[in-house]
C-alpha cells in the first residue's frame, strides 16, 4: 500500500505504507481506516511533532555514533534514508497548507 497525501494548495506527496504509517503515527492520527485528513488549525501541532521526532532521532544516531566511537568499536549502521529526508517533502506542505488554510488528505 502506498500513502498519496494531496492538498488543492500543493503537489501530492507520495510515501510507501511503513514510512507513511509512522509520520502519521507521529502527528497522532489514525492509520487503521487507511484514510484522514488534517486540518490547518491542526498543522501547527503536526509539524511540531514531526520536527520532534527528526531532532530526537537525529540526537540519537549521534549518541550511537560517539558511544560506538568512545568504545573504539565500528559506528552502526542506520536505515539509508532518515526520518528528516522522509519527512521534509511532508512538513513543506504542511506549511504551505496551513498558510493557504488547506486542508490535506489522503486514502480518498
Amino acid at each position: 500500500m502506498i500513502y498519496k497525501f494531496k492538498s488543492k494548495t500543493t503537489g501530492d506527496v507520495i510515501m510507501l505504507e511503513p514510512n507513511g504509517r509512522r509520520v502519521l503515527e507521529i502527528i497522532g492520527k489514525d492509520t487503521a481506516t487507511g484514510k484522514g485528513i488534517i486540518l490547518p488549525e491542526q498543522m501547527s501541532a503536526a509539524i511540531a511533532a514531526l520536527e520532534a521526532a527528526v531532532a530526537q532521532e537525529d540526537a540519537e544516531r549521534k549518541a550511537a555514533v560517539a558511544d560506538a566511537l568512545a568504545n573504539q568499536e565500528a559506528p552502526p549502521r542506520f536505515e539509508a534514508i532518515s526520518l528528516r529526508q522522509r519527512a521534509l517533502p511532508f512538513i513543506d506542505m504542511l506549511r504551505r497548507c496551513e498558510k493557504a488554510g488547506t486542508e490535506i488528505v489522503w486514502g480518498v
